[in-house]
């Protein structure tokens, strides 16, 4: 890994602050001062400090958990069981985080871990990083429906959210379960959607977020680290 690299992703700031960091003689590798920023390191076999103090550097992970409802996206909670609880405490590595949340009433994919970068750059609204959701709601969804969510639904206030698909698997009077693809993140989207066409949400799961897709074989509340062909495939993410 370049130094300048391991600097900037272990918290010394942007990368023109990590060059600063350099100019100054403040980095060193196993004792040596360095100020050559594209110098390669193992930070797991040298040690490296700054200004004396030795960095804290966690290897990064990635793992896929199948969420489960009454489940709450957050690192802690005072009163709820939250995603990082269903991680076995051995591989609770300092610093891992859920990549968005899922409403605790929520079930479905959710990306952990400790590369903030990567979480960064999959929110990040620019990125329009896709996310695919199967939901069932409790009246039929019409045509109208459709072309209201191609269209771009309005919430109350007038706040307009991009264009989104919505595909109709099976219906009744009563319920109709469908598959909603949007490219935003809005505090509880999904379910604002629905109501602004007179719809409740009474059920809700994502089912993919950009290149991730949801595990078949993943049990609820179960997780696994990511395969290698799905890192491959968030590479247009790592920055």
């Amino acid at each position: 890994m370049r130094l300048d690299k391991l600097l900037f992703e272990t918290g010394f700031g942007s990368r023109r602050t990590v060059k600063r960091l350099l100019k100054s003689k403040q980095v060193q590798v196993n004792g040596q001062t360095i100020m050559v920023d594209s110098l390669n390191v193992d930070p797991q076999l040298q040690e490296v400090t700054v200004a004396g103090v030795p960095i804290d550097y966690q290897p990064h992970v990635y793992y896929m958990l199948h969420k489960p409802a009454g489940v709450v996206s957050a690192v802690s909670d005072a009163v709820n069981q939250t995603v990082i609880d269903l991680i076995e405490p051995s591989q609770r590595v300092p610093g891992l985080f859920p990549v968005g949340r899922l409403d605790k009433d929520t079930e479905g994919l959710l990306l952990l871990t400790n590369n903030g970068q990567l979480g960064y750059q999959l929110l990040i609204p620019k990125k329009e990083v896709t996310k695919c959701y199967e939901v069932v709601v409790n009246e039929r969804v019409t045509d109208d429906d459709q072309l209201a969510f191609t269209a771009g639904i309005v919430f109350d206030g007038g706040v307009i959210c991009k264009p989104a698909q919505l595909t109709i698997l099976s219906q009744s009077d009563t319920e109709s379960r469908v598959l909603l693809e949007i490219s935003e993140g809005k505090f509880h989207q999904v379910k604002k959607m629905f109501l602004s066409v007179g719809k409740k949400v009474i059920y809700l799961k994502r089912l993919s977020m950009g290149p991730l897709q949801l595990d078949k074989t993943l049990s609820l509340g179960s997780y696994r680290p990511l395969h290698a062909e799905e890192l491959v495939a968030l590479k247009p993410y790592f920055k």
